[in-house]
């Protein structure tokens, strides 16, 4: 198939810029003939299987739903926008598409804006929600749910990450057909359990080869220091709990820090966002802040397991992090085995990006 992947944004740092270049990088090694649209200005950085990047213009005007810096783009929240300005916006990223026919499908990522402008190219197209267009732009908001719910019903497919997306995406959009649950994937070959003692070395590695980032003035880099501050840390071997992502309310790392307070464990805490600040400011005695992190140091950190919770719920947080953390060496050992084999079936790429394709032009 020829695949236009379009993507509003970048291809590093954050969760649906990553899931761009892992899709590129797939379906590319799978055969297809892929382009990305996105707003990528170095797609060099990054593995992509040999797919194209094509970065349109738009205008200098970007629809983002949480408010970050881009070079060279003014962003503005999508709920902001005019209705004017959603129509250009739109009909610029369509015309890119159109520019990169003939083409099988388009894959577009959003509900918004990516349904909109999957269907403007008049070229079959999907979409994946990702749930932070949902939240945070579209909740609430009844004209711009109600366009996305009449674009996602000329989709050839709707997908998913989870059930819990699915539920928020009929609660703000309405009944939508032809959804698919596909979770989200993880590089099951760079992300590989390995010693304390080895993982450690060489995520101190990583960090000494970061670059500058004096007084921390740029908040999609690793903060300044971070190599020594990471050995300070680690040379005790307490438990440990990670949280990797956006820095903001939603994310419910507040929940996090009051549960560990009745749980006895440490964080460490990697990500940017605008509730940095506020979280650091109540963070337990102990925790650790890293600023954002890329996969080549969190291959390294995360030798630990992950646990599910009632979302909010900090003492159900904190009964599950306990249990989890006061099993014996042994059976954390067959935890992580067993959670290893369920990723490498269920969270390969590979896995995902077949999936992805499996309903398109069944109806």
């Amino acid at each position: 198939m020829r695949i236009l992947l379009w993507h509003g944004y970048l291809l590093g740092g954050t969760g649906s810029n990553v899931y761009t270049r892992a899709l590129a990088r797939e379906w590319s090694r799978a055969g297809h003939d892929v382009v990305v649209v996105c707003q990528e200005p170095n797609p060099e950085r990054y593995d992509l299987g040999g797919a194209k990047v094509f970065r349109p213009n738009i205008g200098g005007l970007l629809p983002v739903f949480v408010l970050d810096r881009y070079e060279g783009l003014e962003a503005k929240l999508l709920q902001d926008f005019t209705s004017a300005e959603r129509a250009r916006y739109v009909a610029l990223n369509a015309t890119a598409l159109c520019a990169q026919m003939p083409a099988d499908l388009v894959f577009a990522n959003h509900v918004l804006l990516g349904a909109p402008v999957g269907y403007a190219s008049g070229l079959p197209f999907a979409v994946k929600a990702h749930g932070s267009e949902l939240e945070y732009s579209m909740r609430g908001n009844a004209e711009l749910s109600e366009w996305a719910g009449e674009c996602l019903g000329r989709a050839e497919a709707v997908f998913v990450g989870s059930a819990h997306i699915r539920e928020v995406l009929e609660d703000v959009v309405g009944h939508v057909e032809r959804v698919h649950e596909v979770p989200p994937g993880v590089d099951v070959d760079e992300f590989r359990p390995n010693s304390r003692e080895a993982a450690l070395a060489r995520l101190l590695e990583e960090a000494c080869a970061d670059a500058d980032n004096p007084a921390n003035s740029n908040e999609r880099q690793p903060d300044e220091g971070n190599a020594a501050r990471l050995e300070r840390f680690f040379a005790t071997d307490e438990p440990t709990v990670v949280y990797f992502g956006k820095l903001l309310y939603n994310k419910g790392v507040q929940v996090l820090f009051e549960a560990l307070r009745t749980v006895g464990a440490r964080a460490v805490i990697v990500g940017f966002g605008d509730y940095r600040q506020e979280l650091e400011s109540i963070a337990p005695p102990g925790t650790l802040f890293t600023g954002p992190l890329e996969h080549r140091h969190l291959v390294h950190l995360l030798h630990r397991h992950l646990a599910s919770f009632a979302s909010g719920n900090a003492a159900d947080l904190a009964a599950k992090l306990g249990e989890l953390l006061a099993l014996p060496a042994e059976a954390r050992a067959e935890l992580g085995a067993a959670a290893r084999r369920a990723a490498v079936q269920r969270w390969s790429w590979t896995s995902v990006a077949t999936r992805l394709l499996e309903p398109i032009g069944s109806g």
